[in-house]
């Protein structure tokens, strides 16, 4: 069987879809032929139907498989709508909407199969089956239609890793990508989270498993992680293949879940791999062996999820429930032992106040991050938030159909001035963190959000998409004399601390 993956990524990053690259090494061991579009306008493909239906063609697949988060569904579907008009292919969905809302999407009518949550076993299965005039009707994670009427079959246990050949890079134009983020790689060391933040999907995936299993989440096996062997030789495998790798970025939910497998990891790490890296951490599992570990093996990044500095946000909205005083500490930690420390925050979350807001970024100037990221709260279906956002009546239903990513603004309305400071804040984030640390630039930011803060929408609309550039103005106007401060750097929703500018990575 030929498989053709159809990855629409608009108008966002370039990210890479760790799940098409899975699915494709398992479907390519087990005997398939598979291949991508990668639908990203950064990486020179635009939302294009004409050209996608011509690539498909080309590509002459017996089975379509796409790849949706729910800010680009909307994508999705036309994509399918313009297929099913044209071809006669089967389309299947999968990824992180279909697994949340699978009866809206098969509802649709432009999905012949469904997949459900991991898909490697599932894919095989019902290509094999496809390819053979075999029967779809029991394959695990699959829905599909049964004369006329959707039919769902249930998940099956999670896969063991080891079972799984190394992940397919070369589906992606790889080398593009890397070329693309300056030489940063994303990899994964693990699946699953032991957390259950409100916002995120990992608490839905655990309950549609522990219901269609009939296990406790001990015997679950969700959290799992790669056999370290199989990671560093991953690694070397990718050095040895493309050119101008800088970083390697761990993009597992939490990287630092397990201590003895940080531990060991790092140990091999740094006797096998010259190229530093990044991780992700939580504050409550971090301490100062960890960032000593760490620091030893070339991490040279470590990020942390705040989201938001008001404890009753973090506890009633996103059930995260940590301490300033865990946060403070876990910074602390990762500074003591040189690593660059990230910060994740949200903005616009349902129930959040302006002075919820105002403690986000205070929090973030008592613990100066070497750098900080803030998006603005997109409510997923399927997650407990999205339902709290729901039942507050928060959402612009209109917004958000229409938007295609959590950077450029919010779908959720708060009233005319509260959502005026979000846009504020969402493109002049950095000003206001300088304004409340001890910097010796925090005066002249202080009178900078002052001017931004007084202005309405009509003033503040004829000058908003400047503030970027006028940013960067005024940073580089500080770098000359190593003012400290943070300016927008990378992308627009990223504050980055001039010392790390300073080393020349900008």
């Amino acid at each position: 069987m030929k498989i053709l993956f159809i990855y629409p990524n608009l108008h966002a990053q370039i990210g890479f879809n760790y799940g098409v690259g899975y699915l494709s090494s398992f479907l390519k061991a087990h005997g398939h032929e598979t291949g991508l579009l990668n639908i990203n306008d950064r990486l020179g493909y635009d939302f294009d139907l004409d050209r996608i239906l011509r690539d498909v063609r080309a590509f002459n697949p017996d089975l379509i498989g796409f790849s949706a988060v729910t800010n680009q569904y909307s994508y999705t579907r036309k994509i399918a709508a313009y297929l099913k008009e044209h071809t006669n292919i089967p389309l299947a969905i999968g990824g992180v909407h279909a697994t949340m809302a699978p009866e809206e999407t098969m509802k649709s009518g432009l999905f012949d199969f469904l997949c459900v949550g991991e898909g490697e076993l599932a894919m095989v299965d019902l290509a094999d089956a496809l390819g053979n005039g075999g029967n779809v009707s029991s394959i695990r994670n699959i829905w599909h239609y049964d004369r006329g009427k959707i039919h769902a079959n249930p998940v099956r246990p999670f896969i063991s890793l080891e079972k799984i050949p190394p992940i397919d890079y070369s589906i992606f134009d790889f080398q593009n990508m890397i070329d693309a983020k300056d030489g940063w790689v994303g990899v994964m060391a693990s699946r699953g989270c032991p957390f259950r933040c409100n916002y995120c999907f990992n608490h839905r995936i655990v309950d549609i498993y522990r219901r269609d299993t009939g296990v406790n989440i001990r015997d679950l096996h969700y959290l799992r992680q790669y056999p370290i062997e199989m990671i560093i030789s991953d690694l070397k495998n990718l050095l040895a293949t493309y050119r101008n790798i800088r970083m390697f970025i761990f993009d597992d939910d939490l990287f630092t879940m397990n201590r003895d497998y940080v531990f060991e990891f790092c140990r091999q790490y740094r006797g096998s791999i010259d190229v530093p890296f990044v991780c992700n951490a939580h504050v409550r599992v971090f301490d100062e062996e960890i960032a000593r570990s760490l620091s030893e093996a070339g991490c040279a990044i470590v990020k942390f999820g705040l989201e938001s500095g008001s404890d009753r946000i973090r506890r009633k909205v996103l059930n995260r429930p940590m301490r300033n005083e865990d946060i403070i500490h876990a910074f602390k930690m990762a500074d003591k032992y040189g690593i660059h420390t990230s910060a994740f925050v949200m903005i616009g979350l349902p129930h959040e106040t302006p002075d919820d807001l105002m403690m986000t970024i205070k929090l973030l100037g008592v613990i100066k991050p070497g750098r900080f990221r803030w998006s603005i709260f997109f409510p997923f279906i399927g997650t407990k938030a999205y339902d709290i956002a729901k039942k507050g009546g928060f959402i612009d239903w209109e917004k958000m159909e229409n938007l295609t990513n959590f950077t450029d603004a919010s779908c959720l309305d708060f009233g005319g001035e509260q959502n005026l400071f979000i846009d504020k804040l969402a493109k002049t984030y950095p000003w206001f963190v300088n304004a409340h640390t001890d910097f010796s630039s925090a005066p002249l930011y202080e009178r900078l959000t002052r001017l931004v803060m007084s202005m309405d929408e009509k003033n503040w609309g004829k000058i908003s998409k400047e503030m970027r550039f006028l940013d960067r103005e005024i940073s580089d106007a500080l770098m000359t004399s190593k003012v400290p401060h943070y300016s927008i750097r990378f992308n627009p929703f990223m504050g980055v601390r001039n010392d790390w500018l300073e080393r020349g990575e900008d």
